[in-house]
């Protein structure tokens, strides 16, 4: 096996002797286990585990170490996935009239924190073009409107998978998608918003929390899902404000925490951090990589 660190995440219902079995497995096929990390949810009666392998020294194939664990999990119940770490994740980023994501995840991704390939950047109006070609990105500036939506939603699907792209980041994309574009891209399609739904929904929402005299802000990054800014929660920050704070003074700070969520929660499903299961998401924290 040419890859070194494998990761393995698994999900199943709970049972005796899971981490006896599992790493016992992994043992005999001859690997070091780096790191070990483990979730029960007792109310569902579930098992979650993140485990890092270094393979380096075995002969086994990807193969042989696909089908050998099948025979183990099977009669467990697992499901499961494993990256090994060989390749770059695709990641596309779509994006609308706002920069701050946009800029945030380029820079990280040009520093090398952001372990992945940006491939592509897509909008549906070309006011941030600019940025794509300050950090050479290709840009496609797809414009959209009420009777040209599932047209312009076939482009961009034919413009991802041509692409072979493993991430979307709605990055201030301002368009809800359809459920059909959603549901083909289950679980890797990641969305960033203010921390004011439901409240304040729609435009303006810094004005309305102003108005209101808001004490917190933050930001919500999660999986986008047919049920609108309700998917699956990666990650979240706030932070306090007084009545001093102007509207403007909410939106600054409000982009500030936007970019780390955003940033942070893309990180995590690059680096398999995540399970999903149902609509929560169980995140593992980085355990030393």
């Amino acid at each position: 096996m040419k890859s070194q660190i494998v990761t393995f995440l698994i999900k199943c219902p709970d049972q005796k002797g899971l981490v006896a079995k599992i790493t016992s497995f992994f043992y005999e096929k001859g690997f070091n286990i780096l790191s070990c990390q483990q979730y029960v949810n007792s109310v569902e009666d579930m098992y979650f585990m993140r485990i890092r392998l270094n393979a380096e020294g075995t002969n086994i194939s990807k193969v042989e170490l696909e089908n050998s664990f099948l025979e183990l999990v099977e009669p467990l119940q697992f499901n499961w996935s494993v990256n090994y770490g060989d390749e770059k994740q695709n990641v596309a980023i779509m994006v609308s009239h706002t920069s701050h994501n946009l800029y945030d995840l380029l820079e990280r991704y040009k520093e090398g924190s952001l372990n992945c390939n940006v491939k592509m950047i897509i909008s549906n109006h070309n006011k941030l073009r600019h940025i794509a070609e300050m950090f050479n990105v290709p840009f496609y500036h797809l414009p959209v409107t009420k009777e040209t939506k599932l047209d312009q939603e076939e482009q961009v699907k034919q413009l991802l998978d041509s692409n072979e792209i493993d991430l979307v980041v709605m990055a201030r994309y301002m368009q809800i998608l359809s459920s059909d574009f959603i549901n083909y891209y289950k679980d890797r399609i990641i969305n960033i918003h203010h921390s004011f739904l439901p409240a304040f929904q729609g435009a303006n929402p810094y004005k309305r929390a102003y108005e209101r005299g808001v004490k917190l802000i933050g930001a919500t990054a999660h999986y986008a899902t047919e049920d609108l800014d309700e998917g699956p929660i990666i990650e979240q920050d706030v932070k306090p404000v007084t009545h001093e704070s102007t509207t403007q003074t909410l939106k600054r700070i409000g982009a500030d925490i936007e970019k780390l969520v955003l940033a942070r929660a893309v990180k995590c499903h690059l680096n398999n951090q995540i399970i999903v299961s149902g609509n929560r998401a169980i995140v593992f924290p980085e355990a030393g990589e």
